[in-house]
């Protein structure tokens, strides 16, 4: 049974500045929600001393969304799991925007096991051939 999809998703040659700046990723963070109909419970916000690099994690009633900058490497990473299916997201675009991202990198992933699969297994299991 397939529970959800996950997207891990870095952004490349941003600008540092705003890969510092929190409210920008807190807005950017109200934005992915509001497209994606996704429903926000809580969340928790840190900026770390030296570069200024941002951790959010924004826990969803369908699981959660979460990021990681890097400014000193103009790099941002991100990590949205739903257990319901979402429209596809414009990452690229709306990374470039906000971030000022050159390269974005999505991996999609479907999280559990699908039927086919769990049939077959269960058919060798059981003495089958598939």
């Amino acid at each position: 049974m397939l529970v959800g999809t996950e997207w891990i998703v870095e952004a490349f040659d941003c600008e540092a500045e705003k890969l510092r700046d929190l409210s920008l990723l807190q807005n950017l963070f109200s934005t992915i929600i509001t497209d994606l109909d996704l429903k926000a419970l809580n969340s928790i916000w840190h900026q770390f001393d030296g570069e200024k690099g941002v951790t959010g994690l924004v826990l969803l009633s369908e699981s959660h969304l979460a990021c990681h900058t890097y400014p000193e490497f103009k790099t941002a990473t991100f990590n949205l799991y739903c257990c319901k299916s979402r429209p596809e997201w414009n990452w690229e675009e709306k990374l470039s925007e906000f971030l000022g991202a050159k390269v974005v990198d999505i991996r999609q992933v479907s999280r559990g096991i699908d039927q086919s699969k769990m049939l077959n297994e269960k058919s060798k299991i059981a003495g089958g051939n598939s």
